[in-house]
């Protein structure tokens, strides 16, 4: 029996890169996944960006799990809760929530200050970076309050506090930790866990294309950059979410922000090629020294706050 079989679980942003890879990794380990976003045949949302859902539905089922694929703008209220409002009616249940609906890569103005940006980019990019997260928590945790369990795993880029090289890129990625932080401090009475989740340098269909190649020959591009060859699939963040979701365990995870590379050690995941790469090592030996991780110490300074101490009870239910 495969570890995820008899689950169901939702990708919000299922389209390509991460969330692709993570629907099908679900779908690996036996669950059946929803897969979600905007862009849809005949129907592209991104640019002129190929891939779509059923595409990814496609490949969750092909993979050994049930791909489902159902057009969303997760910054539609309405659409929001009609998804959920058919899952329960399909299901009955929901037992893990990924949020991954991201749509900034267009929008993101990196080496540019924020008194050059585009506020109309940068609203955007926290539209769909920040609040899409929000709204499909807000409406998928109630049908994981029925049976009082599941995972909401935030899909973030980098395990740190630090700045990320563009005020609104920033925001958005350091926000959805905080966003898991919060959920799991409001969830702390219920079995449902919330964390968060970065890959490493993730070789997506865009970042091959935009390097000039595929994924039987990705090592060419390290002669554009070279930090390239420290890269992973999109499976890799895929099987490490998968592993997360089998774990009886991982409600000791709860609010704090994991690595693709960190998970792969702990549950002995390997990317689909055989290799197990580590952004976090390669880049100690690369610049001479390690950024500073969010790590015990630094949540030290999100714990112990006013609500803690004023109002232990919140939220009462």
């Amino acid at each position: 029996m495969k570890p995820l079989e008899g689950r169901i679980a939702l990708v919000a942003g299922a389209t390509r890169g991460a969330g692709r890879g993570i629907a099908m990794m679900l779908g690996e380990a036996g669950a059946t996944v929803y897969c979600t976003g905007r862009s849809v045949r005949g129907r592209p949302a991104t640019g002129t960006r190929p891939e779509t859902i059923e595409e990814t539905a496609e490949l969750v089922s092909a993979r050994g799990g049930r791909g489902i694929a159902v057009r969303v703008d997760h910054t539609v209220e309405s659409e929001v809760a009609e998804l959920l409002k058919r899952l329960k009616r399909e299901q009955g249940r929901l037992d893990v929530l990924v949020n991954d609906v991201w749509g900034g890569d267009e929008l993101t103005e990196f080496s540019q200050p924020f008194w050059k940006l585009s506020p109309e980019k940068g609203r955007l990019m926290l539209d769909r970076g920040i609040y899409s997260h929000i709204l499909t928590s807000r409406y998928a945790v109630p049908l994981m309050l029925e049976r009082d369990r599941g995972l909401i795993v935030e899909i973030t880029d980098g395990d740190s506090f630090g700045y990320r090289g563009n005020l609104f890129y920033d925001l958005v990625k350091l926000s959805v930790i905080r966003l898991a932080f919060s959920m799991a401090w409001e969830l702390r009475r219920h079995p449902i866990t919330s964390l968060a989740v970065t890959p490493g340098f993730l070789r997506s269909e865009a970042m091959l294309e935009g390097f000039g190649v595929t994924e039987a020959n990705w090592r060419d591009a390290t002669a554009k950059d070279p930090h390239f060859i420290a890269s992973e699939t999109p499976f890799y963040v895929g099987r490490a979410v998968a592993a997360l979701a089998a774990d009886p365990n991982v409600a000791k995870k709860a609010g704090r922000v994991f690595s693709s590379w960190q998970l792969a050690k702990e549950y002995g995941v390997k990317d689909v090629d055989g290799r197990q790469p580590d952004w976090g090592e390669y880049f100690r030996k690369t610049f001479g020294r390690s950024y500073t991780l969010a790590d015990e110490a630094a949540y030290a300074t999100w714990s112990n706050g006013l609500m803690e101490i004023a109002y232990p009870d919140w939220p009462k239910e």
